[in-house]
């Protein structure tokens, strides 16, 4: 295959920005070579707000052609949480055929070496940063993200994670050397002498099962950490959220083949929606199962999952002959002690729960609040008062209709909105939830938080805190002590996991504790946030999303766990 991109070229053009993720993972200091602002983008091949949503809008009801084996059948159905239906089409694999035409180029991507694959993988990295005003409106329509947040997580945030991942992936490959000289004295004899040469070589076809609400975010790490270590990637996306993932194996097949490589190494796996009628009239679209079968197959080898806990416990259980990256969910938990600023307490705390309608697997769920209340820079504050002070700090934040939708997106499926629905009946409503309109998107799904009040000490309202209610629902159980939240929060993260845990607290003590019971349970933790930062948010090269030590999650984004095991490291050795 011949390159119109060089190694030489690809290596000039990228390695600097290598180098300087290598730094930032090494630091953990703020660095991301991926704009945030929307009007960073329009020069030097960059696509501006204006031809992104037009080359989305190009997208609607058209074909999408990868060029790649074995397709035989055109399949889609997406229809975005804002209420208009996509039109796209996608291949629908012979597995059989595409899966030994991916395996042929692995051979060449192998014998390239970790720093032509890494600049392979930060030109297609930059490609995708092009086009990021596009790849924007394809995941707001697809995750019900608004838009400015659909262009800040689906596009730089996404960017940075893919990147940490290949940088992460290149300090591994690269910890042994490719040659040594040893030599071992024999006194008087002849010292023995051999040359050994080390390839880190990949485990196989690597398969990556997208999720509906983030799927570049999420996506990005475990393709980006498998391709950057050899391995071919075929990308399975949710039924409802193809686009921004066909994308992206688009623009990836086209960097591979300019490079040189077999376009095959990437590669989509789009599946037949079997009940998209009924999904239309609110129920779950189910697809046709492809996700399962492919786990089993014993091509796959690595298998990087977000979604549900009884998918991934299946995973993690039956497909044995694959290393099994998993994201499942959790029980987000904060503790709230005391703090030296209400007000910007409530502020944040009332931002974290709004935030797309509480559909990331960060956002709070659990409030944990001592019944005789709190100290605060306002004096103290009783758990009825703190709940109510929340509730109206979330009023205030989305009173406003423009401003409420800008935070909220939509609904991203029917099972939400159901959970939503049912909130009510399992406490005493604190904030109750209103429609919204969107009149950009009048079909949108729109509806604002709710908050239950719960007693932490009746058995019925355990059922419900210590199950994950994914959405924009949040409970406020109120616990007998300091001491009792604590080893709540214990409870909960062993038995539920968790990816973020949070506190505000002033006493030194109750920090310790808190801070003790996540070293303990390997969980994320945030203490006293009142700021611009909240404990739902994580930045690529400095925090780390996940622990993989707790039920919640299998592996950390991204640290060197989340690279290492997608490659082993043959020797091959002679006598000098």
């Amino acid at each position: 295959m011949t390159a119109a991109l060089s190694a030489h070229e690809l290596i000039a053009r990228h390695r600097s920005t290598l180098d300087q993720a290598l730094e930032a993972i090494r630091t953990r200091a703020y660095w991301s070579p991926h704009p945030e602002h929307p009007k960073a983008y329009g020069e030097n091949g960059s696509l501006d707000a204006a031809a992104g949503k037009a080359a989305f809008e190009a997208l609607l009801g058209s074909r999408l052609d990868l060029g790649q084996p074995g397709t035989d059948d055109w399949v889609g159905g997406e229809t975005s949480p804002y209420g208009i239906d996509l039109g796209v089409t996608y291949p629908h694999a012979d597995l059989d055929v595409l899966l030994p035409a991916m395996k042929a180029g692995q051979r060449a991507w192998r014998d390239a070496g970790a720093e032509q694959r890494a600049v392979v993988c930060l030109e297609i990295l930059g490609r995708i940063s092009d086009r990021t005003h596009e790849f924007a409106h394809a995941v707001m329509h697809t995750s019900g993200q608004a838009f400015m947040m659909a262009f800040q997580a689906g596009g730089p945030h996404a960017q940075d994670r893919g990147m940490e991942a290949v940088a992460y992936a290149y300090a591994e490959q690269v910890r042994t050397p490719d040659n040594a000289e040893w030599t071992k004295p024999q006194g008087k004899r002849d010292p023995l002498a051999m040359t050994k040469q080390f390839t880190p070589v990949p485990r196989g076809i690597a398969l990556v099962i997208g999720c509906n609400t983030f799927p570049t975010w999420n996506g990005y790490p475990g393709l980006f950490a498998s391709l950057a270590t050899g391995n071919a990637v075929l990308v399975k996306p949710h039924p409802r959220a193809v686009l921004p993932l066909a994308l992206t194996v688009q623009v990836a097949r086209e960097v591979l083949a300019e490079a040189g490589f077999d376009p095959n190494l990437v590669a989509l796996a789009a599946e037949r929606s079997q009940a998209l009628d009924s999904a239309r009239a609110g129920g779950t679209p189910m697809g046709e199962g492809i996700a399962r079968t492919l786990a089993l197959r014993p091509e796959i080898r690595i298998i990087d999952y977000t979604g549900s806990t009884e998918f991934g416990d299946w995973l993690e259980a039956n497909a044995r002959q694959a290393q099994v990256y998993t994201e499942k969910a959790g029980v987000n938990t904060v503790v709230v002690h005391s703090t030296s600023d209400y007000k910007g307490m409530l502020s944040n705390l009332a931002f974290s729960l709004s935030l797309y309608s509480g559909q990331m697997c960060t956002t709070p769920q659990n409030l944990l609040v001592p019944r005789e209340g709190i100290a605060t820079d306002q004096g103290p504050k009783s758990y009825d008062e703190v709940v109510a002070d929340l509730a109206g700090a979330m009023d205030r934040l989305l009173g406003d209709d423009a401003r409420a939708n800008a935070l909220l997106g939509a609904i991203v499926n029917p099972d939400v909105k159901a959970r939503l629905e049912a909130a009510g009946g399992l406490g005493e409503v604190a904030l109750g939830s209103r429609e919204i309109t969107n009149p950009d998107f009048p079909g949108a799904v729109v509806r604002t938080p709710v908050i239950v009040k719960l007693d932490g000490a009746k058995p019925d309202a355990e059922a419900a805190y210590m199950s994950e209610c994914f959405g924009p629902v949040s409970f406020a159980v109120a616990v007998d002590s300091a001491s009792d939240a604590v080893e709540l929060l214990r409870r909960t993260v062993r038995e539920k996991g968790a990816m973020t845990v949070g506190a505000y607290t002033t006493d030194p003590e109750v920090e310790r504790d808190v801070r003790e019971v996540c070293l303990e349970e390997a969980a994320q933790l945030s203490l006293n946030l009142t700021g611009g930062v909240y404990v739902n948010q994580t930045a690529a090269f400095s925090d780390f999303h996940g622990s993989g030590g707790n039920p919640a999650a299998s592996a950390a984004l991204c640290d060197g766990a989340f690279v290492a095991n997608r490659f082993r490291v043959v020797e091959v050795r002679r006598e000098a």
